[in-house]
Parts: structure tokens; sequence; C-alpha cells
């Protein structure tokens, strides 16, 4: 039985020029679902939200989303996010964010937009603070991250990153590796981090 039961997936509300963006979110739901995993993401119906929800949900695992009420009207639908099986509506971004994080095992991000980036950097930064010790994937399709990557090293080489290995993600190129990779690296017992100091942050 794996030791991550519940995934959180940060991604885009849309879908991106190349379709395999969209195959590769279907394709990580499906493998969540197989595996009795739990999605927590971040409520939207469309784009890549919305294919790697629905692919958990036809696998039949459970799907938690989270979403700041103002963003409703532009990420979903409230008729679809009644197939949710459970909806979490926050006042803001931040809660949001901290909901996420303390109802996931592990985060992943596939190909998305500035919001995406922002919340892989901040999880990432939660880390390398010492907040958390969760597994932090990259699904990089099609090489979509490799400037992101390069910008990692680039910055440790400038002498701005000094905690390297609390930083580096996991970075899978492909879909399949994904859950893998992910439990490899989880640790015996995850942490689940202190809420009052994440709060903060």
């Amino acid at each position: 039985m794996t030791s991550i039961r519940s995934l959180c997936v940060y991604c885009g509300s849309s879908s991106g020029r190349d379709p395999i963006y969209r195959e590769s979110a279907q394709a990580l739901g499906t493998a969540m679902g197989r595996a009795g995993m739990h999605l927590v993401y971040g409520g939207g119906t469309r784009g890549i939200m919305g294919a790697v929800s629905n692919a958990v949900i036809a696998a039949g695992g459970r799907v938690t989303g989270i979403i700041p009420r103002f963003l409703i009207d532009m990420e979903a639908t409230e008729s679809e996010l009644k197939r949710l099986d459970e909806l979490v509506v926050t006042n803001d971004m931040h809660e949001r964010k901290h909901l996420m994080f303390e109802r996931a095992d592990a985060f992943v991000a596939l190909p998305g937009g500035i919001g995406t980036l922002e919340e892989l950097v901040e999880i990432m930064t939660w880390s390398q603070l010492g907040r958390h010790a969760k597994p932090i994937a990259i699904a990089n399709i099609n090489g979509f991250w490799d400037p992101f990557s390069g910008l990692l090293d680039h910055m440790r080489e400038a002498g701005f990153i000094h905690t390297a290995h609390m930083v580096r993600p996991i970075v899978v190129d492909r879909i399949e590796d994904l859950l893998p990779a992910l439990e490899a690296a989880a640790p015996a017992r995850i942490s689940k981090g202190v809420a009052e100091v994440i709060e903060k942050l």
C-alpha cells in the first residue's frame, strides 16, 4: 500500500496548445484513481485541471477541490463542481494554498501558467526552510519545465541557493514514472509540517 495517500496536483486551468499536456493529465488521473490515491487540487473543471480531476473520478478515485469563491465562475461552474467528492470554497488564495498543503502527502506540477509556477515555487520554498519533507515532483512533459530547471541551476551557480538538496524537485519526463518516483522519495513517515509556521509564511 502506498504511503502517499493524497497527491496535490498543480496545473493549468487551460489546456495549452500541445494536446500532450491534457493527455498527460488524463493519464496521471487514471493512474491515481487506479492506485486509490486521493486528488487534492485547485477545484477548476476546465483545462488541465478538469482533465486530471475527471480522469481520477472515472477511475474510481476521490477528488477534493479547493477553490476561492471569486474564481468559481472563472475556472469552473457550480454544476460541474458537484461531481467532486468534496468541495472546499475559501475566502482567498492564501487559505486555498494552505489547505492544499495540509491535505496532501506529496505535490506534483503539471504544465501550467503563472499560478502553477507560483504554487510550485512556494511549496519548494517551504521545503527549503525546513517546514515540510513531503516529496515534490515536476512532470516535465515535452521539456515544458526545462527553462525553470535552468533558472534553478543559474541561481545555484550564482550563489543564491545554498541548500540545493532541499530545493531540487524530482523531475520526470514520462507521466508513467511519476507515481513510482514519488513513492520512492516518500519518507517513512510523511511530515505534516507545523501549521502555525506555514500559515505565517
